[in-house]
């Protein structure tokens, strides 16, 4: 049985990192929609010119074209037998219906849905740092709250949608990288794995 499992968490959780390290655990593909968008830049296929040109303009790419991404990656061999850690979609409630839906048809579901909890005074201390640390001159403290607003005002119905669900598992996500791994890995269900 594949696993489908969806992370959530604010800019700055660590969710890129943690998901990468679930995917290892799990054997199953990391399927993040920021690197998808990042990969489709060099492709030459109709929905790749349709994202850059989305992307040119500087405009966020629709939940129809997102989904578009998502369902290509997600019919591959891979993820259709063993699965996959989903971070950074769904975005909003209508992705994770369509998700939940398009899972159904092939007879799997979402198995869990890792929240990864950090205070938001941590996640702005954690974004300058690594602003500074990595030269990023557009993270400045109003970037960061702003993103942190948008983030919470579109998360927020998304994490009501997976608690209504009986899916949702809140990590803390304020403690050593290691510790955070190892918690959600307790967090998934054994069901929910495939071995």
């Amino acid at each position: 049985m594949p696993t489908y499992i969806v992370l959530l968490g604010p800019p700055g959780a660590g969710k890129g990192t943690q998901a990468k390290r679930l995917a290892t655990h799990l054997n199953i593909p990391h399927v993040s929609s920021g690197d998808l968008f990042r990969a489709m830049k060099t492709m030459d296929t109709p929905l790749a010119r349709k994202v850059q040109d989305i992307m040119a303009r500087g405009a966020l790419v629709d939940d129809q074209t997102t989904i578009d991404v998502v369902e290509d990656r997600l019919s591959r061999d891979d993820a259709r037998e063993r699965g996959a850690i989903l971070d950074g979609f769904p975005r909003n409630a209508d992705q994770a219906e369509w998700l939940k839906n398009h899972l159904a048809q092939r007879g799997a579901s979402i198995g869990v849905a890792l929240l990864v909890d950090v205070p938001k005074d941590v996640l702005n201390a954690r974004l300058l740092k690594r602003a500074e640390q990595e030269s990023r001159l557009d993270d400045n403290a109003e970037v960061i709250a702003h993103r942190y607003t948008v983030y919470s005002e579109s998360t927020k119905p998304l994490i009501d949608y997976y608690e209504a669900a009986g899916l949702l598992k809140t990590v803390n996500g304020d403690q050593k990288m290691d510790a955070v791994t190892s918690d959600l890995i307790d967090a998934i269900p054994a069901n929910s794995t495939a071995g």
